[in-house]
């Protein structure tokens, strides 16, 4: 499946990026590869292979439930830009 710019456009735009002319010819280009790519794998055959998160089989040690005082909130934000009270003050995203 290839992309066309009017589509990477439109994509850029949706996820608020602003790419120039020239980037749309390369980025059409890698996400068309990346497409490609993708529809290789739902070729590969899987049945019969059970799903899994990780080729190597793995447990992971739980640490202990363990209640906290907490009183952690100013070495948080300590490195904060700007903050208010003990939270992060972000500027707006929404529209």
């Amino acid at each position: 499946m290839a992309l066309d710019k009017e589509i990477v456009a439109h994509i850029a735009k949706l996820a608020r990026l602003e790419v120039t002319e020239s980037d749309l010819d390369v980025m059409s280009k890698e996400l068309s590869e990346i497409i490609s790519w993708i529809e290789q794998l739902e070729e590969v055959d899987i049945e019969g292979f059970e799903p899994m998160t990780s080729v190597v089989e793995m447990e992971l040690r739980a640490r202990e439930d363990v209640v906290t005082e907490g009183g952690q909130a100013e070495d948080i934000v300590a490195n904060a830009p700007e903050r208010r009270e003990h939270f992060f003050v972000v500027p707006k995203v929404i529209e």
